[in-house]
């Protein structure tokens, strides 16, 4: 299996109730093996994925179809 991490910044200030959902939603998508929100960074979203199943950008487009502003960290 085959596994590459993004971390996304979200512009919002998310609640507990967003971070969860978001955590939960954006986890179950395809090609997505975890995405966790640190407790301490709660304005960044760290993603586990499958690349060769899924684009960085798709699961940027995902957190943004919630509303967000959220864009990719380092690249």
């Amino acid at each position: 299996m085959n596994s590459s991490d993004i971390v996304i910044h979200i512009d919002e200030t998310l609640s507990d109730e967003h971070i969860h959902d978001l955590e939960r939603q954006i986890g179950a998508e395809r090609g997505v093996h975890a995405a966790c929100v640190p407790e301490k960074t709660r304005h960044l979203l760290v993603v586990d994925y499958d690349p060769a199943a899924l684009r960085p950008s798709a699961i940027v487009d995902s957190v943004r179809s919630w509303g967000f502003h959220a864009q990719m960290v380092g690249l």
